[in-house]
């Protein structure tokens, strides 16, 4: 991450904002970046977006089931957009905590 916005925000030891108030499309560029995602597509913040509104309504990241019916997008394609571990990797760059039941 670079040392602007590091400086800008508190991550746990696991790379998750600690705030999620913290968050930022700018911010969220980064943690991809960090995670393997060189860029961020239309489809990328289709998920995001809904992971923080739903994260401001229930209080928690949805699940990959719950992006699938309510989310619009299909599994495989949540999949795609955030290989080897979506709901981690999803939550993370949304600035959200982790998912539970992720290891």
């Amino acid at each position: 991450m670079s040392e602007v916005l590091a400086a800008k925000v508190e991550l746990d030891e696991e790379g998750f904002l600690k705030n999620p108030d913290d968050w930022s499309e700018e911010l969220a560029a980064e943690l991809a970046k960090e995670v393997g995602i060189d860029e961020l597509t239309d489809l990328h913040w289709k998920v995001i977006h809904f992971m923080r509104s739903e994260f401001k309504d229930r209080g928690q990241a949805p699940t990959i089931r719950r992006i699938k019916n309510s989310g619009g997008v299909p599994i495989k394609e949540v999949y795609r957009l955030f290989p080897d571990g979506p709901a981690k990797k999803a939550a993370r760059i949304a600035g959200l905590h982790k998912p539970q039941g992720c290891v």
